[in-house]
């Protein structure tokens, strides 16, 4: 019996749910009921708000980490421009925030169980910690946000990643159901569901195997390395521009309003021979500035945060007297609000 468990949370769209559930119960009438497929939510059996027009669904049991099968994620539906309460990035980090992401983080550790995402399934996970290294796919609006989290974004309509499966845009949910009854079940049940729905999938599932293209060719040992002969050098600061460097120099309590939550960081800029480091210290992890660079009295850098949720952030920030002002940017998020005081 292969047992599949559709995660519910407030706020989910409703067809990257809905669409893989019917694929599984079609297979499972096909396959002499060896498909068992159930709504579940992180908290147990409850009605589940959707992002489409409040409309609720019953979910009759809790998410089990130890159950073997397939447990699908679904994305978000909510409003996709703006930072209030009810845009996709807001729900979910909500939700990425609860008892759900501890549970994922389970199921990751068990053998038999494949984890499937759909549109911005795979974003709420990554932005619970536990996609970091992982090749996915979301939404193409959401890829770059993706990427920020620390995750491999590949441009697929269906990535499979071993004990990962995850599909694209909404309309991919059929595309993940499809081919995972196939992986399942094999290619007979799937093609007899995709007959009675009409629907043939769409694009090549991607994986790491065979042949790589030729643009992607692994650089040999020695060789030179273009890419990074064309990389801007690090900053060092001439004569002219250590007065500008000065100023940052120091300790700062810092604050990050997000579209997601608000962040205190204590970030500590200084100057060594000639060039400008810092770093970020966000409860009790440590954290170096990535590739920071002053130019013309504004310093840029990339900092990886993980609270409330985890994001690679691109800042950038003058000084005004004892303030620092600035914005952080991660991919389609809007960008978010950088201000601290110096306390040293």
């Amino acid at each position: 019996m292969l047992t599949v468990q559709v995660v519910l949370f407030d706020g989910f769209d409703l067809l990257d749910a809905i669409a893989p559930y019917e694929v599984f119960n079609a297979a499972g009438r096909h396959a002499e009921n060896a498909v068992s497929v159930e709504f579940v939510t992180a908290e147990g059996p409850r009605s589940v708000t959707s992002g489409v027009n409040g409309l609720k669904i019953e979910a009759s049991g809790r998410l089990n980490p130890q159950q073997a099968g397939i447990i699908l994620v679904p994305g978000a539906a909510g409003d996709v421009e703006g930072d209030g309460p009810d845009s996709i990035p807001a729900i979910l980090s909500r939700t990425a925030q609860t008892e759900l992401t501890g549970l994922m983080e389970q199921t990751f550790r068990q053998q038999d169980i494949v984890v499937a995402t759909v549109c911005g399934g795979s974003l709420l996970l990554a932005m619970g910690g536990l996609l970091e290294g992982r090749k996915a796919v979301t939404h193409h609006l959401g890829m770059a946000v993706l990427g920020a989290t620390g995750a491999i974004p590949v441009p697929a309509r269906v990535v499979d990643d071993g004990n990962l499966i995850s599909g694209g845009g909404v309309t991919s949910g059929l595309d993940v159901a499809l081919y995972l009854v196939e992986r399942e079940l094999g290619p007979r049940i799937a093609h007899a569901v995709e007959q009675l729905f009409e629907f043939e999938r769409r694009g090549t599932v991607w994986r790491e195997t065979g042949l790589a293209p030729g643009g992607q060719k692994q650089k040999a040992a020695g060789e030179p390395n273009i890419a990074a002969d064309k990389a801007p050098a690090p900053y060092t600061a001439g004569d002219n521009q250590i007065a500008q460097a000065s100023v940052f120099e120091g300790d700062w309590d810092a604050t990050i309003v997000t579209p997601v939550g608000k962040m205190q960081v204590k970030l500590s800029i200084s100057t060594s021979n000639g060039g400008i480091e810092g770093n970020a210290t966000q409860g009790n992890e440590t954290v170096p500035f990535l590739d920071p660079i002053l130019q013309d009295g504004k310093l840029t850098w990339s900092l990886r945060i993980t609270k409330p949720l985890r994001l690679n952030l691109k800042f950038e920030a003058v000084v005004d007297g004892d303030d620092l002002i600035g914005v952080a940017k991660a991919g389609m998020l809007p960008s978010s609000k950088l201000t601290g005081k110096r306390v040293s």
